[in-house]
């Protein structure tokens, strides 16, 4: 169970803080089941409510300033994932954004960046979709980092470029 103003992962909301832990918003006659009361951080002005024993959303704590900064230094060492068929690759996406799982994330934005250019240098464009999902990737990834290391989200990126450039300079 999360506590109150501890900041949490919550499915389709992104990084929230635990307001308060109430009993149930809709039925005031329950009186044993708990919710929590989430605000989106990045979506000011918005309320969540959700059961804390809800096994449907996705609800874990957000990666604190250690866990950050081991992942920005192993970014050279997650690799890429293609997968050729479209319809599985989309899968594998929506997967990992729906688990918010950082090192799938960081998989993702990789992987698309890489193609991003690729398809870039032949002069093709870059497709919607595969823009959505590394916008989408991005977002989550940069929005929980920049709360655990304590940085403008923003910068995120050129933080992690920074690490990985230190870790190719320890090579």
């Amino acid at each position: 169970m999360f506590e109150k103003d501890q900041l949490i992962m919550c499915g389709g909301h992104g990084v929230c803080r635990v307001v308060n832990i109430t009993g149930n918003p809709v039925d005031r006659l329950d009186k044993v089941r708990k919710y929590y009361v989430l605000e989106p951080v990045f979506q000011k002005g918005s309320t969540v409510y959700t059961p804390v024993d809800n096994d449907k959303v996705v609800m874990r704590r957000i990666m604190n300033k250690e866990e950050a900064e081991a992942l920005a230094e192993r970014v050279t060492q997650i690799e890429t994932v293609w997968i050729q068929e479209e319809k599985s690759r989309e899968q594998m996406y929506k997967e990992a954004i729906r688990t918010y799982d950082c090192r799938s994330l960081v998989q993702i934005i990789k992987t698309l960046y890489l193609r991003k250019q690729d398809r870039l240098k032949e002069g093709k464009k870059v497709l919607s979709s595969d823009e959505q999902y590394l916008r989408k990737a991005e977002e989550l990834l940069y929005s929980e980092m920049s709360l655990a290391l304590s940085i403008p989200k923003e910068d995120v990126e050129r933080y992690i470029r920074e690490a990985v450039r230190k870790q190719e300079s320890v090579v």
